[in-house]
């Protein structure tokens, strides 16, 4: 058996931490490792090697294991675009659309696909590491499982369970979720781990026991709260920190169905930066640089923007000479017209845009994947750049002539408006490259600021050690051992 798969008690428990971090532990050991999430439901999503699409988390952890992400590490993928719909990912790219009930029925299907990746993975690692989704005691969703127990048991995969501590209820929701499993499943979980512990160890030691005793389980560790820890996020919107010496006031609306806002990491965490995540029924707060970032559902995205009065707010934000910057999304949002003749993302219709740049969107049923690479010119400085497009729609007009990105593959992309204030692009992840973000910063502030370099690549990998150094001190050694003979 060369595969361990980690379940939650609840979303948010700590599984993609939990899997990042061993990966990166066996990884330093020599362990050729991979990650796998049978199926994931988020935002936030990466283009891969061979051209599909997976979840952020999963790309994180390929990371972790040195590897460059693939499709087969995600096999399903849902983005929802409403709170019954999402669009359906199989093995990096999309079938379509399809509501909460229909994809429930096809995950007879869906499970093919995913125990065809396992297969193909399984082949290549020494250890895949599984994460779950959510919780495997959600008794509505047992039928036709593929993202916990279901999958472990067709897959004979043994199982780990991690708790947050930090939340409150950490045995009840060991244990609940142990009694709701049936007895194989319940057999198939060898141990605990209990995250997010802050305080003296000495005061939880005597619950330990009992539940050791109680479920004839051991605990595997107690993982202590890890203070700013920086990595991706699947989902989850971590708010900015004021900064004491900040240069620059960046605001981001949080809009209905945000995207990849991962795109924002970098400015999150740089020294001179304060990112402020706004939500739309606030005020907007005076700033150097709103971006507009991208969304799952466009036309229903700005539509929530104009009912909270968004028209007015951007244009006293462009009228006090702040910048303004639209990714992907919020790039098509700038436009003159959203058109979506083939409902994807949501019923057929048109809507007019912000009417900022002249250019016109239409989505399309097939999507447009590519990591791409190039340079970019703004206010006679350059710089070179990589990132990924993510989108359905394909936009024409004049402002698009000249572009402002130059691809590496003869290609351009983006608008700029003629007094340099408005910028707009497809490219998500420009902020990630420490040049790339310095002109930009640099674009979106006073000239003379001097800029400290801020390297997100580092930063991560730096926070993934961390973490494996923390995992390696606190969990179980000799389960760490059989781990890595897998």
């Amino acid at each position: 058996m060369n595969c361990l798969m980690v379940q939650g008690t609840t979303s948010d428990a700590g599984k993609s931490t939990l899997v990042a971090g061993l990966a990166r532990l066996l990884n330093r050991r020599g362990v050729k490792v991979a990650p796998f999430k049978p199926q994931n439901m988020a935002l936030n999503s990466a283009v891969t090697a061979d051209g599909g699409e997976i979840g952020r988390a999963q790309a994180l952890q390929a990371i972790a294991c040195g590897l460059a992400a693939h499709t087969d590490m995600n096999p399903v993928l849902l983005k929802p675009f409403s709170d019954v719909g999402a669009q359906v990912i199989i093995q990096g790219q999309s079938i379509g659309n399809m509501q909460a009930l229909d994809y429930h029925a096809y995950k007879a299907t869906a499970q093919q696909a995913v125990l065809d990746s396992f297969t193909r993975l399984k082949k290549q690692y020494q250890c895949v590491l599984v994460e779950g989704a959510g919780s495997p005691a959600e008794i509505n969703l047992r039928d036709n499982d593929i993202a916990n127990m279901g999958f472990a048991e067709a897959a004979d995969c043994p199982v780990i369970l991690i708790a947050d501590i930090d939340k409150g209820g950490v045995f009840a929701h060991l244990v609940g979720t142990l009694e709701l499993l049936s007895p194989s499943e319940r057999a198939r979980v060898k141990g605990f781990v209990v995250n997010r512990f802050r305080g003296d160890l000495a005061l939880l030691q005597s619950g330990l026991d009992w539940l050791e005793e109680y479920t004839g389980k051991p605990v595997l560790g107690v993982i202590p709260y890890l203070h700013d820890l920086y990595l991706d996020a699947e989902d989850a919107i971590h708010a900015g920190q004021v900064q004491e010496q900040d240069l620059l006031n960046v605001v981001v609306p949080v809009l209905p169905r945000i995207s990849n806002h991962t795109d924002f990491d970098a400015l999150r965490l740089h020294p001179q930066v304060n990112l402020q995540y706004v939500a739309i029924g606030d005020a907007l707060p005076a700033c150097d640089l709103l971006v507009l970032p991208g969304s799952k559902n466009v036309r229903a995205d700005l539509q929530a923007l104009l009912e909270n009065n968004w028209q007015k707010k951007l244009n006293r934000h462009l009228r006090y000479g702040g910048k303004l910057l639209g990714i992907c999304g919020g790039m098509q949002m700038l436009g003159q017209a959203i058109n979506d003749p083939e409902g994807i993302e949501g019923p057929p219709g048109n809507m007019a845009g912000l009417g900022l740049f002249d250019y016109v969107t239409t989505l399309k049923a097939n999507k447009t994947l590519n990591n791409v690479r190039g340079e970019f010119q703004l206010g006679g400085c350059s710089a070179l750049f990589s990132g990924y497009e993510i989108h359905c729609g394909v936009s024409v007009g004049s402002a698009l002539e000249k572009g402002v990105f130059q691809l590496d593959n003869g290609t351009h992309d983006g608008a700029i408006s003629a007094d340099g204030q408005i910028l707009s692009t497809y490219i998500h992840g420009l902020f990630d490259h420490p040049k790339a973000l310095e002109q930009l910063l640099q674009w979106a502030s006073d000239a003379s600021a001097q800029w400290q370099e801020f390297d997100l690549d580092v930063h991560r990998n730096n926070q993934l050690n961390r973490l494996a150094d923390t995992l390696e001190q606190h969990l179980n050694a000799e389960w760490l051992m059989q781990l890595e003979s897998l």
